[in-house]
């Protein structure tokens, strides 16, 4: 079988020990009788012949009956959570396709598995009678009330998110027995619990940490969903975004004025997107980001990109000497993409006209990339400056972002090697250099006050990407809190840079500029750079939402993995996305702050599914991998919405003939 890297594995049976080391031990799970049961299980006869291929890949698939099976990691995280031996006897509440029952099976005397559905039900009995699993006992019915007929159980098991842990689970563990539950206060995000029994009515709880699952629907759990009323209701709130929605005719002839007035005062306008590779998306970004520089004295734009790319367009835009990495081609990294396409090439192209309109050089818009994936690229630019300030300093800031070098291809290794105790980590070197930049903030400042920023910028952000890259293997909430402070912080600093009066636009995803506790990240403990803005700011921060229906995009199927230009599934029901494709409207402005009228907020306010597809995109896992929890109106301040999006135009990698030197783009 051909990997996506470029080499080869011939089996599935090596794919599964690879699974093993990468997926599951480098995260941290010990617990041997866990491991050689996660080698000994095929994952790939859990599945439908149509997900095959991705059996070994991290992320949870799509089985039958509209359901998924987990990701392995979860898998093996809850089986550890159990603390199992060899002569319990273990409850699972939610069988699915019977992968997590036929793993437990191999650590455990008995598996007692429980499916709702019964179709699933019967395709997991027939696959353990086929493997040969034949300590694994399959029941169709309501997992909430447990399999009272067998209980005690050692241990118990529920692979779907309730609002509590159910009465009767409680009550079917024996003394010494542990519960591990996703529970929350929606049905799409919870925190994993370890339930204990202590004794008759005694019990100890601990939280193992925040996970998402499907929800559970039962008689103890949630309830079943009722598509009649929600029909009704749905077609109602399709008929008032159709009467009060804003109508988009083209991109470039729609009249902003009113969208604007919204806006008014506002310091800060953060204008999202649904995808990181939607055409319409960037080409709407850039109208309203021109209407603000030309109406609204904006002089800054902010976007999801690294410091040193994006400076590099900042030259260029505003006419300066191009610095002396020139010569390579701006975000040249994966996802290249997402910044080097046609849009976003014509939107620098405009701003660079803009500029050389404008004959004062410190009224001209400047570009900024707010990101911290740059660990080696900023610390280069750090030892560049002070070469040409500081040569001392210079070597000994050389000498301390030495300890970075081992890992300069890969610096997600280096937070692995470093938790594990194997490399020492580079914490103290790279805070002492920038520690020691700042305390020369006025000697250096004084010389070049703008290349300071830059040089400061570059340290800060390899402090915080030394700390981002560790982050990573202590789990999803640190390193997404670490990196959405790291891009507001970097906002806040230019703020303060341009002065009282600056006006800054942001671009990003919609998941960092909706504010995060209006949706299920809150429950997670995570926060994003629209909700720090909020609470900074208050009504001085405008946030902008972007969504669409279906069409194409560019995204890819992993991380580091080839570009493709995907199909987008059309919206599921019960998703704002459906309710805006139902209001017919190709494509329209939705006020939220300010409706048209006050029924908007109230009807959109309760929480629904929303999309977001970032530079990867699984269509073939779309609800577990791509869809959350919200509330839309607590979330932005404007939605813009177009039906159908196509994939934005990649750009080349070499620089057409009589381009200026300066071009930091191929095209």
């Amino acid at each position: 079988m051909e990997r996506k890297d470029g080499g080869r594995l011939d089996s599935f049976a090596e794919r599964r020990v690879e699974m093993v080391q990468e997926q599951i031990a480098a995260r941290g799970i010990v617990d041997h009788a866990v491991l050689e049961a996660m080698r000994m299980v095929p994952r790939e006869l859990f599945l439908p012949a149509s997900s095959i291929e991705f059996a070994y890949e991290d992320t949870p698939l799509p089985i039958e009956e509209g359901q998924t099976i987990s990701q392995p990691y979860v898998v093996a995280l809850m089986a550890a959570a159990l603390t199992l031996g060899p002569h319990d006897r273990v409850l699972e509440v939610g069988a699915g396709s019977g992968y997590a029952a036929a793993v437990l099976s191999r650590i455990a005397a008995e598996v007692y598995a429980i499916e709702r559905h019964e179709a699933l039900a019967e395709l997991a009995r027939r696959r353990m009678e086929d493997l040969g699993f034949d300590n694994v006992h399959v029941l169709h019915g309501d997992g909430t009330l447990g399999w009272q007929a067998q209980a005690p159980y050692d241990a118990i098991v529920v692979a779907a998110g309730g609002p509590s842990v159910p009465d009767a689970l409680r009550a079917q563990l024996a003394i010494g027995g542990r519960l591990v539950i996703p529970i929350g206060a929606t049905p799409r995000a919870q925190q994993l619990v370890r339930v204990t029994r202590t004794g008759g009515s005694e019990y100890r709880q601990e939280d193992l940490g925040p996970v998402q699952f499907v929800p559970l629907i039962g008689a103890q759990g949630w309830g079943e969903p009722s598509s009649v009323g929600e029909s009704g209701r749905a077609r109602s709130i399709a008929a008032l975004l159709r009467e009060t929605a804003e109508s988009i005719d083209g991109i470039e002839s729609v009249k902003l004025d009113a969208l604007l007035d919204r806006i008014g005062d506002a310091r800060i306008v953060l204008l999202g997107e649904a995808t990181h590779g939607s055409s319409e998306f960037y080409r709407m970004r850039a109208r309203i980001t021109r209407e603000l520089i030309a109406r609204r004295g904006f002089r800054a734009v902010a976007v999801e990109a690294d410091w040193p790319d994006a400076a590099r367009i900042d030259r260029y835009v505003r006419h300066l000497p191009a610095a002396s990495t020139s010569g390579e081609i701006a975000f040249s990294r994966f996802p290249t993409w997402m910044w080097r396409n046609r849009e976003v090439h014509e939107f620098v192209e405009w701003l660079r006209h803009h500029n050389g309109e404008v004959r004062d050089p410190t009224r001209h818009v400047s570009f900024h990339g707010l990101d911290l994936y740059s660990l080696y690229a900023s610390a280069s630019a750090v030892i560049g400056y002070l070469d040409q300030v500081d040569p001392s300093a210079a070597s000994v800031a050389r000498r301390r972002y030495g300890c970075l070098t081992p890992w300069e291809r890969d610096p997600a290794t280096y937070g692995r090697a470093a938790l594990s105790g194997r490399y020492r980590t580079c914490e103290g070197d790279v805070i002492a250099a920038l520690r020691d930049l700042l305390a020369r903030r006025l000697e250096y400042g004084r010389r070049d006050g703008e290349r300071f920023l830059d040089a400061a910028q570059n340290a800060r952000l390899v402090a915080n990407a030394e700390r981002y890259y560790r982050a990573l293997y202590y789990g999803s909430t640190a390193s997404w809190n670490l990196r959405d402070q790291h891009m507001f912080d970097t906002l806040e600093s230019l703020l303060e840079f341009h002065g009282p009066e600056s006006k800054i636009v942001v671009w990003e995803h919609n998941s960092h500029v909706g504010d995060a506790a209006a949706t299920e990240m809150a429950a997670r403990g995570e926060h994003n750079v629209g909700h720090l803005c909020r609470a900074a700011h208050g009504d001085a921060a405008y946030l902008v939402g972007f969504g669409t229906d279906h069409g194409t995009v560019a995204a890819a199927s992993e991380w580091d993995a080839p570009l493709e230009i995907k199909d987008v599934r059309p919206a599921r029901a019960q998703s704002y996305e459906r309710l805006c494709h139902d209001a017919t409207v190709p494509a329209f402005l939705l006020a939220l702050r300010y409706p048209a009228r006050e029924a908007v907020r109230e009807e959109l306010r309760p929480p629904r599914l929303e999309r977001a597809i970032g530079v990867i995109y699984r269509p073939e896992s779309e609800l577990a991998s791509h869809y959350f929890q919200a509330s839309l109106p607590g979330q932005f301040d404007e939605y813009v919405w177009f039906d159908q999006t196509a994939a934005v135009t990649p750009l080349g990698g070499a620089r057409r003939p009589g381009m200026p030197e300066t071009y930091p783009f191929g095209v």
